[in-house]
């Protein structure tokens, strides 16, 4: 599709798609899947597959089980301290090995995934989370937990294709504001798994709540006749019966009617190739946010896993405090003893509070989206997040600290949700999982980082720590603002 030079930098809206409509040599009339999409608009299909799937298309379950795969971790990680008499560096590090091997593959299956469809790669994704997932519950060894947990991780990468899926089905108005609930489920799966903690990790240990936590990914999979291959990726591979059966499912469930004429097919486009991110058209975009995923991914992992430092350790005013007991936790947990102090009632509760804080902004967060932009957006809730990094190390009392990591982790959720939309929104369908791949790889550059500031630099220098994370963040609220493209209100593109 041709655009003048000018245009690269703008929006692209339905009146331009529609300018390029062609006619067929008999004056037949045509349409695209963008004005198919928007002339269906949201109804039943989309609210079905919300309940199913969670928020829209495919998010309920792919969105419960990552959360809980990633905060097991968290609810884990003393416990295996104590098992296995392991020190800072070697718990920090199984976290860095899951984001590593989530690295590797997201790569690799975002490449896949522009070649041979998102639906195959959302459903082996899920098979190879859930199958090393069970595997590491029966690991013998620290070394082998560790490897099994990067399977795990390379498995949870391909989830990302569910949000393809959704976005590319969204009509353009409602993306800024369903994209975000799925937010819910994130949360969902995190206090989940903490809930779970508080009762499997005290009675029958660990390797049990790692066999339960295993169970939404399986579930998933008896629920994938209801996701429907991306239409979008089928026009763009030719596959034109298939795009204009889904549609017309779409708009059968909806009660709309499909638009006039028939389904246009563009020019055969090539897959992604990752030299189509730094094409002049999209290098500055692409390098931009690469630095904000990575920076969003070690301020999120950062929080969650100093929040689970903070208490493990009762840390308090960036200062290390002899260990108190919780009031009321007389279980065997709490007397351990190992080198390490594990969780009391207490602590979990506190992790519960805060982790709630993931959708305290929300309604904010879909107004300043939709009503600010993407950039702005951005760039406010990063700038926010870089004032509370500061504001935990000042001395105040555990409810305080509390309330602090309650708007952290508020500030870094929507952070994540901006981000989400804006990468899914910026690029074109024949380079979009490949975009979302490459940034979700860098952001795990981050992701693998934060254990070390989290769990052992934070030991050495508290403050040190909170500046290293306020500091990135301000970075990113930078990159944030002078993006070059605002994609709020922009029509998804086919190609380059």
């Amino acid at each position: 599709m041709a655009t003048a030079p000018e245009e690269a930098e703008n929006a692209i809206d339905l009146e331009e798609i529609h300018t390029e409509r062609k006619e067929s040599p008999k004056g037949q009339k045509t349409f695209t899947v963008e004005e198919a999409v928007e002339t269906i608009g949201f109804g039943r299909f989309h609210i079905m597959l919300f309940f199913i799937m969670g928020s829209t298309v495919v998010h309920l379950f792919p969105k419960v089980a990552e959360a809980m795969e990633i905060m097991l971790i968290t609810v884990v990680s003393p416990l295996i301290r104590c098992e296995w008499q392991l020190q800072d560096w070697q718990v920090a590090f199984v976290t860095t090995m899951v984001f590593f091997g989530y690295m590797v593959f997201s790569i690799v299956l975002g490449l896949l995934a522009d070649r041979y469809g998102r639906w195959k790669i959302l459903l082996l994704s899920f098979l190879w989370a859930a199958y090393f997932s069970l595997l590491t519950s029966f690991a013998p060894s620290y070394i082998w937990f560790v490897f099994l947990r990067a399977m795990v991780g390379g498995g949870v990468s391909g989830h990302a294709q569910g949000l393809i899926i959704k976005t590319e089905f969204l009509p353009t108005r409602y993306r800024g504001y369903m994209l975000p609930l799925s937010q819910v489920f994130w949360l969902a799966g995190s206090l989940l798994i903490i809930g779970l903690a508080s009762v499997v990790n005290p009675t029958i240990g660990w390797r049990w709540l790692i066999r339960i936590a295993s169970i939404p990914g399986i579930l998933l999979i008896l629920l994938f006749k209801f996701i429907p291959e991306s239409a979008r990726y089928n026009v763009s591979m030719g596959n034109m019966g298939a795009a204009l059966a889904t549609l017309q499912r779409i708009a059968r469930m909806n009660g709309a009617a499909m638009p006039e004429g028939v389904l246009r097919e563009p020019a055969k486009e090539r897959g992604g190739r990752f030299k189509d991110l730094i094409h002049p058209k999209y290098l500055r975009t692409t390098l931009q946010i690469w630095i904000i995923w990575l920076g969003i991914a070690f301020a999120y992992y950062g929080v969650i896993l100093a929040s689970a430092e903070l208490l493990e350790r009762d840390v308090v005013c960036g200062s290390a405090a002899p260990p108190v007991q919780d009031s009321g936790d007389d279980s065997e947990e709490s007397h351990s003893p190992c080198h390490c102090h594990l969780f009391g009632p207490t602590a979990y509760q506190t992790m519960i509070i805060s982790t709630a804080g993931e959708i305290a902004l929300n309604p904010l967060n879909i107004l300043g989206i939709n009503l600010l932009g993407r950039r702005l957006s951005l760039c406010i809730t990063m700038a926010c997040t870089a004032l509370f990094f500061l504001l935990l190390n000042i001395c105040t009392s555990s409810a305080g600290m509390v309330g602090f990591l309650f708007m952290l982790r508020a500030l870094v959720s929507a952070n994540f949700n901006t981000i989400y939309i804006y990468t899914a929104e910026v690029y074109p369908t024949t380079m979009r999982a490949l975009g979302m791949g490459t940034s979700g790889s860098l952001c795990r550059v981050g992701a693998m980082v934060a254990p070390f500031i989290s769990q052992v630099l934070m030991n050495a220098s508290f403050i040190g720590a909170l500046c290293l994370f306020s500091s990135v963040c301000v970075v990113c609220a930078i990159s944030a603002v002078t993006l070059p493209i605002e994609t709020k209100g922009r029509a998804l593109q086919v190609c380059i």
